[in-house]
């Protein structure tokens, strides 16, 4: 994580907050450097929604301290407001209005001249690919267009800090894509970007810094490649013709690897990781062959962000984290 507080910005110190009986962060650390983006990864449950809900003033910590683009998220509140721009995880949108009235209600709220936010208002339209749609109503969007209307609004007044809460959750392959290139766009601008997801693909591709979130703790901090770093080495893939040979073959490069090998049964592929590359490789497909074990397909890989995930926090990050009975926790 960055040390430079100068070139902060955003900071958090031992953010807590509690639901009830639920203690839904349990003193957050964060860092986020200027004109950097920075993924809070996580569960849904794991406090992420929380977190961002403090930085951008809808709640207060009940303890801990945090300062975003220079202003105290407390004491600062009515000032920070105009310096940050936040999207949620539902498109906050009137249906009411076309989207070109959208935008412009928006500036007008910012205290924008008329004349000012129409003028601002079809620059986002153009920037977000929705011109030909500025005089519909977004009941008529489709859920990509209605995602790129609510970011457009978050922008309005050119925030130097973004909050986005799993801007993409819900969009199809194609529309996902089409945000992130989005998002890119933005931060090559010079836009400062916190990022909630628990898509790992979505952390590994826009993130320079990630801040892995399960259960109101951080458990993990670093780049896509340091996290992958840290559970070691490279992994072994291999697919096996007749998937009755798939706990031969699993016994087979336990013999070779580092730990327990994972199976996916319905593909017939068996990973394991490996301390030595290529050398382990070699082992592997000798120790198979040893065994009448057909091979369909081997590859030598990094570990990805889910095997990362699960391997830090013994589950998948699409999974819920655990809450008591009766308890909702913000995710």
């Amino acid at each position: 994580m960055p040390t430079d507080t100068k070139n902060l910005a955003v900071q958090a110190e031992g953010l807590q907050k509690r639901y009830g009986k639920t203690l839904a962060l349990k003193g957050i650390d964060l860092q986020v450097e200027t004109g950097k983006v920075c993924a809070l990864l996580g569960p849904n449950g794991a406090g992420k929604t929380t977190a961002v809900r403090i930085l951008t003033t809808l709640l207060q910590p009940d303890a801990g301290k945090a300062t975003v683009a220079g202003y105290d998220v407390v004491r600062d509140a009515d000032k920070l407001r105009s310096k940050i721009g936040l999207t949620g995880q539902y498109a906050a949108v009137d249906e009411l209005l076309t989207g070109r009235a959208n935008l412009e209600m928006v500036g007008r709220l910012y205290h924008l001249p008329a004349r000012v936010a129409r003028r601002r208002a079809d620059e986002l339209l153009e920037a977000f690919a929705l011109t030909d749609a500025a005089d519909r109503i977004p009941k008529t969007y489709s859920g990509g267009m209605r995602r790129r209307l609510d970011l457009a609004a978050s922008l309005v007044v050119a925030p130097p800090v973004l909050f986005l809460d799993e801007p993409t959750t819900g969009l199809d392959p194609r529309s996902r894509t089409a945000m992130w290139e989005v998002i890119t766009a933005l931060v090559s601008a010079g836009t400062t970007l916190v990022l909630t997801t628990q898509y790992l693909e979505e952390a590994d591709r826009l993130a320079d810094s990630i801040v892995v979130i399960d259960q109101g703790e951080v458990i993990a901090t670093g780049t896509a490649d340091e996290l992958k770093s840290m559970v070691g080495g490279e992994r072994v893939d291999v697919v096996v013709r007749d998937s009755a040979q798939l706990v031969l073959a699993k016994d087979a490069m336990a013999r070779v690897g580092l730990g327990e090998p994972q199976v996916e049964a319905e593909a017939a592929r068996i990973a394991v990781a490996v301390a030595d590359g290529s050398e382990s490789l070699v082992g592997i497909v000798r120790e198979l062959d040893s065994q009448g074990v057909r091979i369909r397909d081997i590859a030598l890989r990094r570990p990805t962000l889910d095997e990362v995930f699960l391997q830090l926090t013994g589950h998948a990050a699409g999974e819920d984290a655990e809450e008591p009975a009766g308890q909702k926790v913000a995710s």
